[in-house]
């Protein structure tokens, strides 16, 4: 199927405005943020108390938002959620994240087979290029979807100021895992820190973007706060949430669902309807808000734009 770019959707639709009468007026941009060295200050600065749910202004549209359905609402998207650090029912981080998880002050270390390793201050990751809105498809493994307007840009932005050598051929995300702010830390439901990871190409894929918000907000704490990593024609486990580590590697990561069951969760997790999850179809999903099911597309409706990535491999083998 071959994926048309939408019409240009109005702010209006895209963000309503009841949504922002109660929310905090925007903060001023701070100054005299920096980033890292050689990294141009570009876009919009937040103040580093800065909380989930702050609201963003100068917000670009992009060319590159693929998904023309309407958008899941608000509600569902922030209160529908897996996020195990904070309980494993679809509830429990919209219940425990908002009180428990403190996105500032927030550091993410930039290590690994690089030539400028750095730690950087989450907020100075909003200077590094204009945020723009993208909305996405997103597939869950267990057969449920959404329509999300992630805010962020291509990780390739960073990816290219940290120069990577030519031993960086994946990048490892590791979350946050601190049982003081994440309660499902203490069990020992799988191997923490969450670890996430991609090829280098998947990485710099334009669709691929650093994500710092959604609905026109900085992320709040339940998706994923303060940055996150959307990579939207695969499964969504793939995006690493509440990131704190971005290490460029030589070798495949050990990612958490990988190796907590090899036989159901590999490491591409490619959107494919005829790669059936062992326990259930994944031929068809369910859009959250909406009763029926309607067929899974190949990459997520996304293989015009990356099914060059995987030619020549056996997609039911690196499944």
């Amino acid at each position: 199927m071959r994926i048309k770019l939408p019409r240009d959707i109005p702010a209006s639709e895209i963000t309503p405005k009841a949504l922002y009468e109660t929310r905090r007026d925007f903060l001023k941009t701070a100054a005299g943020l920096g980033i890292m060295t050689g990294m141009v200050a570009a876009g919009i600065g937040l103040p580093s108390a800065a909380r989930a749910g702050t609201k963003l202004q100068g917000i670009a549209k992009s060319p590159l938002s693929l998904a023309s359905e309407p958008l899941t609402s608000f509600k569902d998207v922030t209160t529908y959620n897996n996020y195990y650090e904070f309980g494993t029912s679809k509830d429990d981080p919209s219940d425990v994240a908002p009180s428990k998880l403190h996105p500032r002050p927030w550091t993410v270390a930039i290590e690994g087979e690089i030539k400028k390793p750095r730690t950087v201050d989450v907020d100075e990751l909003f200077k590094l290029a204009r945020l723009e809105e993208r909305v996405y498809r997103m597939r869950c493994v267990e057969g449920w979807s959404m329509v999300i307007p992630w805010v962020g840009y291509p990780l390739s932005e960073l990816i290219k100021r940290a120069e990577p050598t030519g031993k960086a051929k994946y990048i490892e995300f590791v979350s946050l895992a601190d049982p003081e702010q994440m309660p499902g830390v203490k069990v020992p439901i799988l191997d923490w820190p969450y670890v996430e990871g991609l090829r280098m190409d998947e990485a710099m894929h334009p669709l691929t973007i650093l994500c710092l918000g959604l609905y026109g907000e900085t992320l709040l704490n339940q998706n994923g706060a303060p940055v996150r990593v959307v990579v939207p024609w695969k499964y969504g486990f793939k995006n690493g949430k509440s990131i704190v580590k971005i290490r460029f590697v030589e070798q495949q990561p050990k990612t958490t669902w990988a190796l907590a069951n090899p036989h159901e969760y590999g490491f591409y997790s490619n959107v494919n309807p005829e790669v059936d999850h062992p326990r259930w179809s994944q031929a068809k999903e369910r859009r959250i808000g909406e009763f029926g099911k309607r067929p899974t597309l190949m990459f997520n409706g996304y293989g015009d734009q990356v099914a060059s990535l995987y030619a020549g491999m056996d997609l039911r083998k690196y499944f």
